[in-house]
């Protein structure tokens, strides 16, 4: 998941920690799985965040990313970030589970001068949902092709 933060003036806003809350836990569910071509991205280097809802307390840890636009790599920086209006970041969240079918959020600490506060990251306000998919049937979109394909 791509999230892009930014401040709404030039006063710098400081992203203490983003947090991981999960709020149910299933079987994961069965059936097929498709995957999408990547696609292009934009002109901002992501942060790269790695989380384990199979983890009893999962955390979104920071780890090394790739750069595909600007072609290098990207190293892995904790938190805490710094955002204004002109200066945004943009956290590529890449939330994994084998073991369940996860629903879940992101609270997002910030403080800006005498302010702070927790901003929950949601699915327009329902948790996100992210199933393991350990042996079912995969197909990947052949673009060029405009057609589906077995996948591995």
């Amino acid at each position: 998941m791509r999230v892009t933060l930014r401040g709404t003036s030039e006063r710098a806003v400081v992203l203490e920690a983003l947090r991981v809350r999960v709020t149910q836990r299933d079987a994961p569910v069965r059936g097929n799985v498709y995957g999408m071509s990547d696609g292009c991205g934009g002109a901002l280097s992501p942060r790269h965040l790695a989380v384990d809802l199979d983890a009893p307390r999962p955390v979104a840890r920071s780890v090394a990313g790739f750069d595909g636009v600007a072609g290098r790599p990207v190293p892995a920086v904790a938190f805490p970030y710094t955002v204004s209006v002109t200066d945004p970041e943009v956290l590529l969240v890449n939330a994994r589970t084998a073991g369940c079918d996860c629903r879940w959020y992101l609270e997002l600490e910030w403080s800006s001068g005498a302010r702070s506060g927790t901003v929950r990251i949601s699915d327009n306000g329902r948790p996100f949902r992210t199933s393991g998919t350990k042996g079912m049937p995969r197909y990947a979109y052949a673009a060029t092709e405009h057609r589906w394909i077995t996948s591995r």
